[in-house]
């Protein structure tokens, strides 16, 4: 099992351009690396958009955070609002966005080369280093939670 998985739900008025470039600078801004593996895109009126991000953080040479940003939006269409008295563009739609986050430890590979690094390795991460996995499990959860928070506030989803 991983660290963190949560998905975040909104339908209705919000602006897809904007919230791709605050989800990208927050990682960002946080440290981690960001790949667009997928971007799909149907328009039969109203768009359908599906687009998988693969993420980094690297804590030491040992432990690194990998994480994943699942896109899902449907009948995306474009609208206007009224704020303030002034009228805006946004978008109308459905968004599902997926996080998961786990942490690997040896991302390099370094002591999987030989089968005895390999056993020495399982005892290291067992016994060894326990209670530095889980700070850095800690800090990885930390990390999504911050994440989820912030895209909820952005998208003004109050649960």
């Amino acid at each position: 099992m991983g660290v963190l998985s949560y998905t975040i739900k909104k339908s209705g008025y919000w602006n897809f351009k904007e919230l791709y470039e605050f989800c990208f600078n927050w990682f960002k801004d946080h440290g981690v690396s960001v790949g667009e593996d997928d971007y799909t895109e149907k328009d039969s009126g109203a768009k359908e958009i599906k687009i998988n991000w693969s993420m980094k953080k690297k804590y030491t040479d040992y432990f690194t955070g990998k994480m994943t940003l699942k896109w899902h939006i449907t009948q995306l269409t474009d609208a206007e609002i009224d704020r303030g008295g002034k009228k805006e563009k946004t978008n109308k739609g459905d968004l599902k966005l997926a996080f998961d986050a786990d942490l690997a430890s040896d991302s390099d590979g370094t002591w999987e080369k030989h089968p005895k690094y390999k056993f020495l390795r399982g005892l290291y991460d067992r016994y060894i280093i326990k209670s530095t996995n889980d700070e850095y499990e800690g800090k990885l959860k930390g990390l999504g939670l911050a994440f989820i928070a912030d895209v909820k506030a952005y998208l003004e989803l109050t649960a």
